[in-house]
């Protein structure tokens, strides 16, 4: 596991997608978070200005780097976007998914080897992030949806009042920490298995279940002496429960979105180390105002990161984020170390549409674009861009390693072969329709990418 690189109690109040990036891989134990949950309104408020958006549109919210970024190393993640874009639309539930699936990628990336994520969700997109979940964290890394029921004011009369909320619970691999909690069930009368407690109760303790309804995790309503006046505000012995049973003392316990605190307040409690990070600029006060309650060492206060944003050509950043350290040769997983980039040039940060449409255009013959796999004719609709050298080994993303193939080759070559080794399998399956122009294709392909790169480079 890799070392942290903030210290323990930092509170970053910004996005959350720049912290997690300037985070180490695999150097969090536990992520314990409550996002929003796409209820489609424009803000939450709360007491004290607290307050943050939960609605989403694909041309507001949705960078198309993020949407890039995906296409290229997360097949199956563009895959479930595309499914609720099509069935759903562009805004609502495809845009929110994509902003939170490159923030679940992060949280992928920073979380160790035997590291596990609670994520807090409910009805309105719980369907659709468990399908993000299994493909980011994997399908067989999938413990448990647990359902934290509870019992507020408001009911439905045409449909069952909807009283839970969902906790997907995902390990990193196939070692993850876990401590059994137990539950004690009062009964009216004693039988084999029962015990008194010193109220005279006759009592079975038994180890808890994925349904959580009935005891100190409920809600924080008003009247509650936890309540802060946050709009979404989740009981601190709902979020101790994760913390206890998912990691042991010391461990490093991250919320990316962590509102008023919860569970940044429930890891000091048992002796873990923390990081929350919220967009609101009320979020860090909370913290503030909850930590004085709370046993904090004298000389270990809260590190307070805020945002200040510096804009240069490509975009704005935050100029005072963290450094990444992990650039470790024993980091058990290479491809998650630190890769210093050098600054891109403006040819190399051409978008994928971008670099569709000169690729269309090269491979264009007759109104037709070639397949550079297996060398047919097909309108533009359906081709599809891939890389040359597949990025399993090595190759880069920028117009210099793509190229425009049918959907079949695209589907059959995914990230195992070059192509060379497509054009190969097709000659073997039978599925090769003309070598010549396959090949004319990509070197068609090739030149106009050479040609974008040098008047580019010119230009700039």
């Amino acid at each position: 596991m890799a070392d942290l690189n903030v210290p323990n109690r930092t509170f970053y109040n910004g996005d959350n997608l720049d912290f997690l990036r300037a985070l180490n891989s695999e150097s969090v134990n536990l992520i314990a978070t409550d996002p929003p949950f796409n209820k489609n309104v424009d803000a939450f408020r709360g007491k004290g200005g607290a307050s943050f958006k939960d609605r989403w549109r694909w041309n507001e919210d949705v960078h198309e780097e993020w949407v890039d970024q995906i296409k290229d190393n997360w097949p199956a993640v563009s895959h479930a976007i595309d499914f609720a874009r099509a069935t759903q639309g562009d805004d609502d539930m495809a845009a929110f998914m994509a902003w939170l699936s490159i923030r679940l990628i992060e949280m992928h990336r920073v979380l160790a080897l035997d590291g596990s994520i609670y994520l807090h969700l409910d009805h309105t997109a719980h369907a659709y992030v468990k399908v993000l979940m299994d493909a980011i964290f994997g399908r067989d890394n999938f413990r448990n949806e647990i359902v934290w029921g509870y019992r507020t004011q408001g009911v439905a009369m045409r449909w069952w009042p909807r009283k839970h909320d969902t906790l997907l619970f995902y390990s990193k691999g196939r070692e993850w920490t876990f401590h059994p909690v137990k539950e004690r069930q009062i009964y009216n009368k004693p039988f084999r298995h029962t015990q008194r407690d010193d109220k005279g109760n006759w009592y079975v303790d038994t180890y808890l279940r994925d349904v959580w309804d009935h005891d100190d995790t409920r809600p924080t309503i008003s009247q509650s002496k936890e309540r802060t006046g946050y709009p979404t505000q989740k009981p601190l012995a709902l979020y101790e429960r994760i913390i206890e049973a998912s990691s042991n003392e010391k461990d490093v316990v991250l919320d990316p979105f962590a509102g008023c605190a919860t569970t940044p307040i429930a890891a000091e409690r048992l002796g873990r180390h923390w990081v929350g990070v919220d967009i609101s600029p009320e979020a860090l006060e909370q913290v503030r105002e909850r930590m004085l309650q709370t046993p904090l060492d004298a000389d270990a206060p809260i590190n307070a990161i805020a945002c200040t944003l510096a804009h240069n050509h490509e975009s704005s950043a935050c100029n005072n984020l963290p450094e990444r350290t992990d650039e470790d040769d024993t980091l058990p997983t290479p491809t998650l170390r630190l890769r210093i980039q050098r600054p891109r040039e403006a040819w190399e940060r051409l978008t994928h549409s971008q670099i569709r449409g000169h690729l269309t255009e090269a491979q264009t013959v007759a109104g037709m674009v070639v397949c550079a796999g297996c060398g047919r004719r097909l309108e533009s609709p359906f081709m599809e861009l891939d890389h040359i050298q597949p990025k399993s080994e090595g190759g880069v993303d920028n117009i210099t390693n793509r190229i425009m193939l049918c959907a079949p080759c695209n589907g059959y070559k995914s990230d195992r072969l070059t192509l060379r080794g497509l054009r190969d399998r097709n000659k073997k399956e039978k599925w090769m329709h003309d070598t010549s122009d396959a090949e004319i294709a990509q070197t068609r392909a090739r030149d106009k990418a050479e040609n974008v790169r040098q008047q580019m480079t010119q230009d700039s």
